[in-house]
Formats: C-alpha cells, sequence, structure tokens
C-alpha cells in the first residue's frame, strides 16, 4: 500500500485473530504512543492510525500493511 492513505478510507489488515476491517482516523508522522504500542513514525516513513469497524479499537499500522477495500 502507498502513503496515498488518508482518514475515512476503508481498510483490511492482517491480525492473530484473521483478517479486520476498518477506517483510517489519521495519518502520523512523528513517534505516537498507542495501547502502549510506540510507532516511531516520521514524514518520510509515516504510520497510519486505524480504528477496527468490529470493536472500535484504534492501531497503529505501516502501510504496506493495509489494504485499501
Amino acid at each position: 500500500m502507498t502513503n496515498d492513505l488518508k482518514a475515512g478510507d476503508k481498510v483490511e489488515w492482517g491480525s492473530t485473530q484473521g483478517d479486520i476491517t476498518g477506517h483510517v482516523t489519521r495519518k502520523v508522522t512523528r513517534t505516537t504512543t498507542i495501547k502502549r504500542h510506540v510507532a516511531k513514525a516520521t514524514a518520510a516513513d509515516p504510520q497510519f492510525v486505524v480504528k477496527s469497524d468490529k470493536t472500535g479499537a484504534e492501531a497503529v499500522h505501516k502501510p504496506d500493511a493495509l489494504t485499501k477495500v
């Protein structure tokens, strides 16, 4: 996946529980902590905060882990 994702885009990603669908809530370009996970994002290597459609939980993922649906 490219870095062209934006807030509101529907995406899918894999987890130990299977594939999860959700929405991008924001692009992260600096070090951010979500649920005790530190995402070391930069402007050159951004990451994305996603919210699960099923549980509402938020997570941070690198763009290559997300598939736009």
